[in-house]
């Protein structure tokens, strides 16, 4: 298992930095084939979506254990994101999941208390979900 984490701050150029150092460090911890441009695209989703909506610092959290690529971004809002499962989005927003599920990601949201945590797994040999989800 292999695992980064980096503390992005409450910044509009927070996702282009969580991009940025995800793609250096796939490339750094190349193991396997790794679907690099999947995971920055679905790295600038989740942060994204904590910088609008959380409103505060979160935290980018990457982990390859086997085949499976875990995108963490945990955030201090202990408000759930909408989910629209199939899309397209309103002005809510929504469209972030049906891309990520496109793409054969699993999404999985954990609350918890002074915050929550979005989880989203990518096989990186297949293009398809890990058999076990997140881990």
């Amino acid at each position: 298992m292999t695992r980064h984490s980096v503390a992005l701050p409450y910044d509009p150029k927070a996702p282009a930095t969580a991009r940025h150092v995800t793609e250096r460090w796939l490339e750094d911890s190349r193991t396997r084939p790794v679907r690099t441009a999947e995971a920055v695209l679905v790295v600038s989703e989740l942060v994204t979506n904590a910088v609008r909506h959380a409103r505060g610092p979160c935290v980018l959290t990457l982990t390859v254990r086997g085949a499976l690529l875990d995108i963490a971004v945990a955030d201090r809002s202990e408000e759930l994101p909408w989910t629209s499962w199939e899309g397209p989005g309103d002005e809510r927003g929504g469209f972030g999941f049906p891309l990520i599920r496109g793409l054969g990601g699993r999404i999985k949201v954990v609350p918890a208390l002074g915050g929550k945590s979005l989880h989203v797994a990518l096989d990186l040999d297949s293009g398809g979900v890990g058999p076990d989800g997140p881990p």
